[in-house]
């Protein structure tokens, strides 16, 4: 699928890409003439990612955990030796290691999620300032948050406050890295990846009942708008999250 050519000479670093809504990103931004460097934990996933990708000479990986600073240095470097800049940062990365009511959450596994969901997001962009992102020519960070970051959302609610935290950190950067750094969230609905399959399989008819557009979301739905939002379309917008929801967040009366 073609484009058009928005980010012809850019290059993004996109976390958590091996599959699912990162990779569709970076499908979506090298069809529109990026180079990307992807990351996830597991090497062989990237490596396949990387060949879908059409090679080494439009994508390159870096396998480790989201929230160890070695692995993100190494990832920027990487980005930045390989292609010689980075002009956007899209964090993917997320985890929910927990179910269940707040009052049961295991402290341990409440901070895993805040170190994964929203500390490791500020260590990417501050990662990728110290090797110049946003210092010649402007530079965009988009951020995967929920709209469980949004409303209550029984179940997996502290995987929502970690969203709702990413929305915060969201705005106070853009106030921040202005004007040589925009910084945007998206908010997704319910998306058809093996990351959200409890939220849907064995009852997808009936969750689907509750979405207006009449279906769940598929990767390429995120994808289209984080593009969107790391281009020069997306200009003089900053410290926003776009819901992206197939209408499932519109009052009940409506």
């Amino acid at each position: 699928m073609t484009h058009g050519s928005r980010f012809e000479g850019q290059v993004a670093l996109i976390t958590g890409a091996s599959r699912g809504i990162g990779l569709a990103i970076a499908q979506r931004l090298v069809a529109e003439g990026a180079r990307v460097c992807i990351t996830a934990r597991k090497p062989e996933g990237l490596a396949a990612a990387v060949e879908g990708l059409g090679g080494e000479a439009f994508a390159v990986s870096v396998a480790g955990r989201g929230d160890d600073p070695e692995h993100q240095a190494e990832a920027v470097r990487t980005a930045v030796q390989t292609f010689g800049r980075l002009d956007a940062v899209i964090n993917n990365t997320g985890i929910n290691p927990a179910y269940g009511p707040l009052t049961e959450l295991d402290d341990g596994a409440a901070r895993k999620i805040m170190d994964v969901n929203v500390l490791a997001a500020l260590r990417w962009i501050r990662e990728a300032r110290t090797a110049g992102l946003g210092a010649d020519t402007p530079g965009a960070v988009v951020n995967i948050a929920s709209v469980a970051g949004l409303h209550p959302s029984p179940g997996i609610g502290y995987y929502g406050t970690s969203k709702a935290a990413l929305i915060g950190l969201t705005t106070q950067l853009a106030a921040e890295l202005a004007p040589n750094v925009r910084v945007n969230a998206v908010a997704p609905a319910v998306v058809k990846t093996r990351f959200a399959a409890a939220l849907y399989e064995g009852h997808e008819a009936e969750t689907v009942a509750r979405y207006p557009l009449g279906r769940l979301g598929e990767p390429e739905d995120i994808a289209g708008a984080v593009a969107f939002l790391a281009s020069s379309d997306a200009a003089w917008i900053t410290g926003q999250t776009l819901v992206i929801d197939g209408g499932v967040t519109l009052a009940p009366a409506l």
